[in-house]
């Protein structure tokens, strides 16, 4: 009983301290929470993490209690004469009826989300995004079908490195890539995703941005964002796709409208050779790994 008791006891230490915590400006070591938001449906999210791990608790609190209960009413000691019930109607429709509210409780506000998540009715721009083996592609059909590919910063390239120091943006090991995909805040996006028609399946996703969502030969998948802080956001391919899995990273660089109208004008004086040497833009406040 004594193991029982004490494995109880750590089970509700580990509920509480799965509760979220204080909200960080930047992912900072053993944070508890998820990433700071930088969209409406990533706020969402963690509204509804937040719901369902407080639900979550409390029926763990209730079990503990419960079951500590019956270790102090009818152990031998207390109860040298076992009752002799076998059912108790009352009971019964009690224990069926509160998962079943609990349940509804959750599924409700569930349901909303993943429509919600779903995607954009009058989208103000397109992004398409195409996964490959190892890297991404981006085109941006709206604006005279602006296209360019986007690969990981090897450590070990120092050309690399200090091309992205002389563009003032910060060297972060696995995460920075040659070229950021850059996209105006305020403005509701719908995304495509697909993969090579000879590749095989990936995964794009930014946690910031509170979708994840796979890139499938052959198939075209849709969602949307609307970004709400401007900053450098990362995210990484969340799909094995071979060897190269790891070295899949996106760079999102969230701008004002007019920073990023700038930054079209700069992309239509450059041909698409030319993209390497992407144009300088203004720090902006804000990032999440």
């Amino acid at each position: 009983m004594k193991n029982k008791f004490l494995r109880l006891c750590a089970g509700l230490a580990l509920c509480l301290l799965a509760l979220p915590g204080p909200a960080f400006a930047d992912p900072v070591d053993w944070q508890k929470g998820f990433q700071p938001a930088a969209t409406p449906v990533m706020e969402r999210i963690i509204d509804f993490h937040n719901m369902l791990l407080y639900t979550i608790t409390a029926i763990c609190i209730f079990v503990f209690a419960l079951m500590l209960f019956i270790f102090l009413r009818f152990n031998a000691k207390a109860n040298p004469e076992p009752s002799k019930t076998t059912h108790h109607t009352m009971l019964e429709v009690i224990w069926t009826v509160i998962p079943v509210v609990i349940l509804i409780v959750i599924a409700v506000p569930s349901l909303k989300l993943l429509y919600y998540t779903d995607r954009v009715a009058k989208p103000e721009m397109t992004i398409k995004v195409t996964g490959y083996q190892w890297y991404w592609n981006f085109a941006y059909p709206d604006y005279e079908d602006l296209t360019f590919d986007v690969r990981l910063i090897d450590e070990k390239d120092e050309k690399g490195i200090a091309a992205l120091q002389d563009a003032g943006r910060p060297f972060k090991r696995l995460l920075s890539t040659d070229n950021q995909l850059v996209l105006p805040t305020d403005t509701d996006i719908q995304i495509l995703i697909t993969a090579g028609p000879d590749d095989v399946l990936h995964s794009f996703t930014v946690p910031s941005f509170g979708f994840k969502l796979d890139a499938v030969p052959g198939r075209i998948n849709e969602t949307w964002t609307r970004i709400t802080k401007p900053g450098t956001y990362y995210g990484q391919c969340s799909e094995l796709c071979g060897q190269g899995h790891a070295y899949m990273p996106v760079e999102v660089k969230a701008v004002s409208k007019e920073e990023f109208r700038q930054w079209l004008d700069l992309q239509k004086q450059a041909s698409n050779e030319d993209y390497k040497a992407q144009p300088k833009l203004a720090k902006a406040e804000g990032t999440a790994e």
